[in-house]
């Protein structure tokens, strides 16, 4: 120990340690300005404008150029830290050795500056953001036009040394798979709940998901003819429980409208006869194509204010229909009011064995069976026992694809209604083994 020490810290050391403690308060302060301007948007700080305050509006000026500031906080919040560290380095230097004075300096950089100017206030920051984002904004407002330039030039040679596009947005974009790793995060930690989660999936999954694998296939539509008599059209609606049913003419690839049940009622309720021409009743068809992305279909369906659209295959031929409930549907899960028989699509037979509807998708069998089952060509089970057999199956023919066996269990004409499932062991079951 040096005879300095002994004798006291002399007064204008005291003063120069002071000094430093007020530079790590300016770092931790602007760290937390930093976090806090980091969660923010322009959108966000829009609403804080709404809601009044000159620092709302100056807050939403740093937000409109995030980049650009939280860069110079960044520079700024480091040049304080490190002229503190040296700061206090110099004046140990003067009472104690070097073992020691590195001790210090150590002790310094990573406890007190890391707990006192990063981890504590960038956590202040997280719980209470628009609170530090609006007390902060003046100061970053003000220590942001003289740093400008600086922070500029220093981007401009780490661009540089490192060559190559900036992503657009800068650094702080958020991609669509990373807010779905967020997503999981937040279910696992109770943020939100499993059900919110999975909405939030089958929002993202809409982009991706086409109008023919929701739309009611062109045999389960529930049709009328335009020759068909009012009081047979009602039927018709009373039978489905549709209060919209497409019109055809000819055949049901000429879709001559939609007729409204409150139209019906209303013509009946006036007197008109059942037996009558009601044509005039026809509203106009909107048609869309079988592989248009559902999300771009839920557009055009609101801006157009039509509830029902008929599906069309690339012939023009009618494929089958679709409604605003059916993509609802997609991201909720199945709508089922009280007038709706709930159809089993899935039948468990045992613990590797399951009987399903052949309109079940792909992928969901996939999920069921944990196998990657192929998808080229095909949306639901039955598609894929015909894609795989290559003509239209007899009851009790089979065919193995990954590790599971599929049997067409009931066929109606040239349609498979039913399929059997079965996982398949690692070892193939013989041949003469059935299904069940």
């Amino acid at each position: 120990m040096t005879p300095g020490l002994a004798s006291g810290i002399a007064a204008g050391d005291l003063w120069t340690l002071l000094g430093a403690a007020v530079l790590v308060l300016c770092a931790a302060i602007l760290s937390s300005a930093q976090a806090a301007l980091s969660r923010m948007t322009v959108h966000r700080a829009e609403k804080l404008v709404e809601e009044g305050g000159r620092r709302a509006q100056t807050l939403l000026k740093l937000t409109e150029r995030l980049v650009r500031t939280l860069n110079i906080l960044a520079l700024v919040a480091v040049l304080l830290q490190v002229t503190a560290v040296v700061v206090i380095t110099v004046v140990a230097s003067r009472y104690l050795n070097a073992a020691a004075t590195v001790g210090v300096t150590v002790v310094v950089s990573t406890l007190v500056l890391y707990v006192i100017a990063e981890a504590a206030p960038k956590t202040l920051a997280l719980q209470h953001t628009e609170k530090v984002a609006l007390v902060t904004a003046p100061l970053v407002a003000l220590v942001a036009k003289p740093f400008g330039f600086v922070a500029r030039g220093l981007i401009l040679l780490a661009n540089a040394i490192v060559p190559g596009p900036t992503p657009a947005g800068g650094p702080f974009v958020v991609t669509e798979d990373e807010l779905r790793e967020m997503i999981d995060v937040a279910e696992d930690t109770e943020i939100i709940e499993e059900s919110e989660r999975e909405m939030i999936h089958s929002i993202f999954e809409l982009g991706e998901t086409v109008v023919r694998e929701i739309m009611v296939p062109r045999p389960d539509m529930a049709i009328v003819s335009d020759t068909d008599s009012l009081s047979d059209v009602l039927e018709a609606m009373l039978i489905s429980g549709h209060s919209r049913l497409p019109v055809y003419h000819g055949d049901r690839d000429h879709i001559a409208g939609l007729v409204y049940a409150k139209d019906v009622l209303r013509r009946l309720h006036d007197g008109g006869d059942e037996s009558g021409p009601w044509q005039e009743l026809l509203r106009p068809p909107h048609f869309v194509p079988e592989l248009m992305p559902v999300d771009a279909l839920l557009r055009e369906l609101q801006a157009g204010k039509v509830h029902l659209a008929v599906v069309v295959d690339e012939y023009g031929a009618t494929a089958g229909l679709v409604t605003i409930e059916d993509i609802l549907e997609e991201i909720v899960g199945e709508i089922i009011d009280e007038y709706d028989t709930e159809e089993v699509l899935v039948e468990q037979i045992d613990d590797d064995a399951w009987l399903v509807d052949a309109r079940l998708p792909v992928d969901d069998l996939s999920k069921l069976v944990e196998c990657d089952l192929p998808t080229d060509g095909w949306d639901t089970v039955g598609g894929l026992l015909f894609g795989m057999l290559g003509h239209v199956p007899t009851p009790g023919e089979r065919v193995d694809v990954e590790s599971v066996r599929l049997v067409a269990e009931r066929v109606k004409g040239r349609r498979i209604s039913t399929v059997g499932v079965r996982k398949l062991a690692p070892s193939p079951a013989p041949d003469g083994e059935e299904f069940a």
